[in-house]
């Protein structure tokens, strides 16, 4: 394995400092995500070795993804972890017994949350964790003593900073007014929904570019909740797909790597042949007139 591979799948982008490929890999869908069976311990650690073997040094997770399964995997699959490798996880949310997603987002939850993901990983430091807000939209929302002003949230993760837990402060699922607010803190990275049909982070994103943060899409795809509008279904996408000899899941991420150099990509599967179209993607060239007819989409 050797994750500071110097063809890096999608060519090289920077996270909180440090040069990444710029398709990474997410690893929710290892934990068996809403009730979908997860997938052999086997075989998703030969996914994760496979990815790495491939150029990814980018690994985005969390402690909530299977109750510590997601990070038990990675740690199975990679540790000693390789020079070079950026391991990002979040905070935010809790899972129960049954599975079951709640709201976390207490300071003393977030730094617990945290400590689960260091002792999960196997790791003194985390380089990123995302603060995983719940104000509104897609999924789960926080209530009652659940909502926690933004500023309480910054000042504990600032303080794992400071005492070397965290690399660096993400966020995620956050309006531009919560970005504004945030970056006399110090962002690394903002993960917020973003695909070829969803530009309501456009502004957002320029924010991103104007400070140097990283923009880590979420369900690029457009496919995580139902109601989502499914980019791989889209007749644009299907028909470059066909005429360029690739997939439609190929066509979306391509159209982001084209979109700004500051994305970053984490496709998530649980399948080595979806990992293999995943880092190809960046062999998929998009010419103007194709790239335009994608842009015109949202």
């Amino acid at each position: 394995m050797n994750a500071g591979h110097r063809d890096r799948p999608g060519g090289t982008g920077v996270l909180a400092g440090r040069a990444v490929a710029r398709v990474g890999f997410g690893a929710m869908q290892l934990s068996g995500p809403g009730g979908r069976a997860a997938p052999a311990v086997r075989t998703a650690i030969a996914v994760l070795r496979r990815a790495a073997d491939l150029g990814v040094n980018h690994i985005d997770t969390a402690h909530f993804y299977g109750a510590g399964r997601a990070n038990e995997l990675i740690r199975a699959a990679l540790s000693p972890y390789p020079d070079g490798l950026v391991l990002v996880s979040k905070v935010g949310a809790e899972e129960d017994a049954q599975g079951k997603l709640h709201p976390a987002q207490r300071p003393e939850q977030l730094r617990a949350g945290v400590e689960a993901n260091l002792r999960s990983l196997g790791v003194d430091q985390v380089s990123v964790v995302n603060l995983r807000r719940l104000d509104g939209p897609p999924g789960i929302r926080a209530e009652g003593d659940q909502v926690v002003d933004l500023d309480s949230q910054l000042a504990e993760m600032a303080a794992l900073r400071d005492e070397g837990k965290i690399g660096g402060i993400g966020l995620s699922n956050v309006s531009l007014e919560q970005l504004r607010q945030a970056l006399p803190a110090g962002v690394a990275c903002v993960q917020n929904a973003y695909n070829v049909l969803d530009r309501s982070g456009e502004a957002l994103l320029a924010l991103c570019g104007e400070h140097g943060i990283a923009w880590v899409p979420f369900f690029p795809l457009g496919s995580g909740f139902p109601g989502t509008a499914k980019v791989t279904e889209h007749p644009t996408v299907t028909a470059v797909a066909t005429a360029l000899g690739c997939t439609p899941a190929q066509v979306g991420l391509a159209w982001l790597l084209h979109r700004d150099p500051r994305i970053l990509l984490i496709p998530g599967t649980a399948s080595l042949a979806h990992l293999e179209d995943n880092v190809a993607v960046s062999r998929v060239h998009l010419d103007p007139e194709t790239a335009a007819a994608l842009d015109s989409l949202a």
